[in-house]
């Protein structure tokens, strides 16, 4: 057992919440799971696993993890971020048993490889794999970026390493749900590209300024200095072709052509649509607060 506490965030995942506990086998000390009022048999699971459980309203993933984080007690001295529907390998589970208590002391952030599984299909390509995360860091030596969508865990005060196993991305749910969850993130996302433009929230570029994995710090560089530039529509288009011809997608079978096309192509397309729409609708507005509050009013999110 490493001294490591597991906190996970759910609402209504008892489709996923057993196999992702059951893959941790006798890996953490504790697990917290931070529950959004789940309405199905999510919190009886993490009973039965002995996990110590809290419910707390749902703004957005940086907020809620970053309330865990601020308000509940551990005594151990390593945290780890695990999805609901994500599930670490054995090779994973006995590699973060075995290196973890070893790391020395300037080592204050531990970076996995993901891999997605879609369709039940492994998605090899396309720049998908491996996706690299800052997901186990010391207790007291990180936080979560305040953003609404496509946070990271930054970490200060040391350095980072990388574990060679991966864990999966694996959700069992369908298209319709993928299709509704994706609109949500579109949503969210939106705000976040319109609360940079107007300022509406406090810049957060600890990402940027290299506090988070290397390939983190890439993405968000390419996707705020280039991609948010272009004119409307071609990012999209761009950006699929990169992922599906240039970066081998093609060779994902026709699972990977869904999955390509669905989160390449029409997930971004639809960002940039709502964009679009919600920029038209608060053009006439002059202040942040006035801004913050008819954006709150036409995405029904809580925007503070």
């Amino acid at each position: 057992m490493a001294d490591l506490s597991v906190i996970i965030l759910t609402f209504n995942e008892a489709l996923h919440l057993d196999r992702a506990i059951q893959s941790l086998g006798s890996l953490p000390s504790e697990i917290i799971v931070v529950d959004s009022f789940s309405t199905d048999a999510t919190i009886e699971i993490a009973r039965t696993h002995g996990a110590r459980i809290f419910q707390r309203r749902f703004v957005n993933q940086s907020d809620q993890f970053q309330w865990a984080l601020d308000n509940i007690d551990s005594r151990c001295s390593w945290i780890m971020r695990l999805d609901a529907d994500e599930v670490l390998g054995p090779e994973l589970v006995e590699e973060i048993k075995t290196k973890l208590a070893e790391l020395p002391s300037t080592v204050v952030g531990v970076i996995l490889k993901r891999r997605h599984i879609f369709m039940g299909r492994w998605i090899r390509h396309g720049g998908r794999y491996p996706v690299a995360l800052m997901r186990i860091w010391r207790r007291g030596h990180a936080r979560v970026e305040n953003r609404w969508m496509d946070e990271h865990i930054v970490v200060w005060n040391g350095t980072t390493v990388t574990f060679e196993n991966d864990f999966a991305d694996h959700n069992l749910t369908d298209l319709s749900f993928l299709i509704d969850k994706h609109n949500k993130y579109a949503t969210r996302e939106a705000i976040d590209r319109l609360g940079k433009d107007y300022g509406l929230f406090p810049r957060d570029d600890e990402v940027s300024a290299g506090a988070s994995s290397a390939q983190a710090r890439m993405k968000r560089f390419v996707k705020e200095r280039i991609y948010n530039r272009l004119p409307f529509g071609l990012g999209p288009l761009s950006y699929f072709l990169w992922r599906y011809i240039l970066q081998l997608g093609f060779l994902d079978g026709q699972e990977g052509l869904i999955y390509h096309f669905l989160q390449g192509l029409w997930y971004r397309f639809l960002v940039e649509s709502k964009v679009f729409e919600l920029r038209r609708e608060v053009a006439h507005l002059h202040s942040p607060e006035e801004i913050r509050i008819e954006l709150a009013s036409r995405t029904g999110l809580v925007i503070e």
